[in-house]
């Protein structure tokens, strides 16, 4: 019975000696896969190790931890699981002193495993406590209406710029791939009813400035046509008045002329022309002042010459 136990008991170390035979043989090699790298740590100073493939350390003397190196994320003011709104993270304020609920996606990667392992125990939350430092400065130098329409692309150029810039001060090991603004609105249902009546009203004010600026484009050719049409109306009319009056004052100077030679007559003919105008239908005749004699009456300068009993039968 002694010799059965004794064989047994050789047996029970054989196996354990087998057994840490091949924990030691396992502990020796290391597989790193792609996308993965690793930080082998001999009496605790680490060093990185980037080559894909199978590796051997010595066991219990080096220890070996993996990273990830692909590219991962996180989200800002949602949550990943349900969607819900985070509010301690998306509520913020912007320019103009509007609340509005903005969510955000980071994306980064381990680029140097020994930072990322020893320089910091929560690389991740560092990088998502400066990402929400550098929002919500950014999101408060905007009016809510930039933040939720035309500004997101320039506001996520200059998030991911203040970040980089953060951390490469940190110097954690991590580098930020990019942030994009996954989703931006009021944060109440009666907020966003009235951001969208503004919207629909900015869309409204729109239209009627392009019909308005249509209707212009059409009626000031027409507009300008008639004016040119005046113009050109009015230097016509303005040339005729110009030739009339020269007219008249070649008439004058012409009369004047022929008064210089002979006021007396010109006066007695320029009477007569008047009277003329005034009255068409008048008959002249021409008395000597006695009542008796007569000369020989005249219808008109311009008219026949009348005899005498003609005259006396139209007198009667």
């Amino acid at each position: 019975m002694s010799k059965r136990n004794g064989k047994m008991k050789y047996l029970a170390i054989g196996a354990i000696g087998l057994i840490a035979a091949g924990g030691l043989a396992l502990d020796t090699t290391y597989q790193i896969q792609e996308q993965e790298q690793a930080v082998l740590t001999t009496f605790g100073v680490p060093k990185a190790v980037n080559e894909t493939g199978l590796h051997f350390k010595v066991p219990f003397v080096q220890q070996v931890q993996k990273v990830n190196t692909t590219i991962q994320g996180f989200p800002i003011g949602y949550s990943m699981g349900n969607n819900a709104v985070v509010e301690n993270e998306g509520i913020m304020i912007t320019s103009d002193y509007n609340f509005i609920d903005v969510d955000f996606f980071v994306e980064y990667r381990i680029s140097e495993p020994v930072k990322y392992l020893y320089t910091s125990e929560q690389p991740e939350e560092i990088l998502k406590n400066i990402a929400q430092s550098c929002i919500r400065t950014v999101i408060a130098s905007y009016n809510v209406d930039e933040v939720l329409t035309t500004g997101k692309g320039e506001i996520q150029s200059k998030i991911k710029e203040m970040i980089l810039n953060q951390m490469e001060e940190q110097d954690l090991g991590i580098q930020l791939v990019n942030i994009t603004i996954q989703d931006s609105e009021p944060p109440t249902e009666e907020v966003m009813k009235a951001f969208k009546e503004v919207e629909t009203a900015k869309q409204g004010k729109e239209t009627a400035l392009n019909n308005a600026n249509k209707y212009r484009n059409e009626k000031l050719p027409e507009a300008q046509a008639q004016a040119d049409q005046i113009i050109q109306d009015a230097e016509a009319q303005k040339q005729v008045r110009i030739n009339e009056a020269e007219a008249e004052v070649a008439r004058f100077n012409a009369m004047y002329e022929e008064y210089v030679k002979n006021p007396e007559t010109t006066k007695m003919r320029m009477f007569y022309e008047t009277m003329e105008d005034v009255l068409p239908g008048m008959k002249i005749v021409i008395d000597n002042g006695s009542g008796v004699e007569k000369i020989l009456p005249l219808d008109s300068f311009s008219g026949d010459w009348k005899t005498e009993e003609d005259t006396s039968e139209e007198t009667k």
